[in-house]
């Protein structure tokens, strides 16, 4: 979703919120299922519309880059009156960062143990952000073009990664040829029935009331009309011929837009069609088991999950810049709250849909997560921790292993600052790093059950186990002070902290659980 332009937007200010928590000790467990490592969820079922969900999706640790802001490459010819890289972003200013800068750059998400990269729009557009379709059929050559694409499918492929693209199918832009046609010829337009027209003249530049439908009424962003069957026909096709081209899946934009769910249905038969290991993910911001019975989305943008630990692990938030946002409205829950929460969203959808959905703390839809949660730093690192000890796929937004800090768009589209500045960026890049090491390291954290317990006040533990593989568990404190770990929750023995290394003794009175801090643990 885009927002870089458009003050009225999704997003209405959040109401003033209590910071107290509740000091109520509670018991719940969870427990979901797991994905053996033999088990194939990509198998299920024949037709390749139905019940398939790629099978790589809960071993991958993504990335999210938003092309214009993540690097420059040298090999890219760039138009006059580019932004400073460093300056400050602004909703319609291009900073130059193309696709060959992503190449150029893979060395560094490889070290950071990355393995699959999402990327927002590429396709032609007079946007900084692309989410403003010219033409799905051509790369923007400020990006540089299909040749940076298939280098860059190329130089990921070589190195196991997958490349996923964003898919802006319930509108285009005024750009759009189709639309153009319109703006041209009017009511003798050929492609008049590929949109929402209500009268003439359109007013497409201002000068009266719109005459067609826009995504939130915004004039740049005419919504297709999805039920010609032209219009569908070309839209499944774009869809096919990207898959064709090497690209391993399509993150949707708005897809509840479209409301049709037939729709969807055809678009994941047709993509499944010519790859059965495509990943489809929505950008679904609220309850998503419509979009999650195996036969539209494979997983969504799990925002439900990234507002459980926002409310679980801070103390305060920033208020001004979430509610600009799908997060507004964030409150703080206790650890019982939190566990309650999680567990209905575990049990909520089928099990291989928990583990493809795309678990993120931030995005370019909102504030940097930093700056959601005010400058703290233990917040941070136990948000963090939270996200890679959950099922589906942790996705980082490119710069937020750095600490970096902005508002809502266009404050969270920064230029990547490669001399790491920052108070917080070797450590978090470090801790970061550690984390994603021991996601590829621990099979349970990617395949393995799932318990959610809050034994005390403040206090999470997460325990995942998978046959024939060690278990793990992830412990997050949010209290000041260390704590005792009851035995039901962690069975008393030695354990070793995979983050630091260190080997811990758990017992009565022990105070496993540091203050204010998290371990991740397997048995020693």
């Amino acid at each position: 979703m885009e927002q870089a332009e458009e003050e009225n937007a999704p997003g209405e200010g959040a109401p003033r919120q209590s910071h107290q928590r509740s000091v109520t000790p509670k018991r719940v467990r969870v427990s979901i299922p797991g994905m053996s490592a033999s088990s194939d969820a990509s198998n299920q079922d024949t037709d390749p519309g139905s019940g398939n969900w790629p099978d790589w999706v809960q071993d991958a640790v993504f990335y999210q880059i938003f092309p214009d802001r993540f690097a420059r490459s040298e090999r890219v010819h760039k138009p006059g009156n580019l932004e400073e890289w460093d300056s400050p972003p602004t909703p319609h200013g291009y900073k130059g960062g193309d696709l060959l800068g992503v190449v150029e750059h893979l060395d560094y998400l490889q070290d950071l143990g990355i393995t699959a990269l999402y990327l927002c729009p590429v396709f032609a557009s007079a946007s900084n952000h692309r989410y403003h379709t010219q033409d799905y059929h051509t790369v923007d050559p400020m990006l540089g073009g299909g040749e940076a694409l298939a280098e860059l499918l190329g130089a990921c492929h070589a190195r196991g990664m997958r490349v996923v693209l964003d898919g802006v199918f319930n509108h285009a832009s005024r750009g759009f040829l189709q639309f153009n046609d319109l703006l041209e010829n009017g009511p003798s337009s050929a492609y008049r029935d590929w949109f929402h027209v209500h009268h003439f003249p359109l007013n497409a530049y201002g000068g009266g009331q719109l005459g067609y439908d826009a995504w939130w009424g915004i004039a740049a962003l005419p919504k297709f009309n999805t039920t010609n069957p032209d219009v569908r026909e070309y839209l499944f096709r774009v869809g096919e011929k990207w898959l064709g081209e090497g690209i391993d899946g399509w993150r949707l934009d708005v897809p509840n837009e479209i409301d049709d769910d037939e729709f969807w249905r055809e678009f994941r038969r047709r993509c499944r069609a010519v790859n059965p290991e495509a990943y489809l993910v929505g950008e679904i911001w609220d309850d998503a088991q419509r979009w999650l019975q195996g036969d539209i989305f494979d997983g969504v943008m799990n925002y439900q999950l990234t507002r459980a630990i926002y409310g679980f692990v801070a103390r305060d938030w920033a208020h001004d810049e979430l509610s600009r946002s799908g997060l507004n409205g964030i409150s703080p829950i206790s650890a019982g709250q939190f566990a309650e929460t999680t567990t209905r969203l575990l049990a909520h959808y089928p099990e291989a849909a928990v583990h493809s959905q795309l678990n993120l703390l931030g995005s370019h839809d909102t504030p940097r997560l930093m700056t959601a949660l005010k400058g703290d730093a233990a917040a941070v690192r136990l948000a963090l921790l939270l996200q890679f000890g959950w099922p589906g796929a942790p996705c980082v937004y490119y710069g937020d292993e750095l600490g970096l800090r902005g508002g809502h768009d266009p404050g969270c589209r920064q230029g990547m600052p490669w001399d790491e500045t920052g108070a917080n960026a070797p450590q978090l890049h470090d801790f970061v790093r550690a984390l994603v090491s021991a996601r590829h390291e621990l099979a349970a954290l990617r395949r393995g059950s799932i318990q959610v317990s809050a034994p005390a006040d403040g206090l999470i533990v997460v325990e995942r186990q998978l046959e024939g593989a060690p278990a793990a568990w992830v412990i997050v404190n949010v209290q000041d002070e260390s704590v005792d770990v009851p035995a039901d929750a962690l069975p008393e023995g030695a354990y070793r902290d995979v983050l630091t290394g260190a080997t811990l003794q758990q017992r009565a009175g022990a105070e496993l659980a540091p203050g204010r801090g998290g371990l991740l643990l397997v048995g020693a």
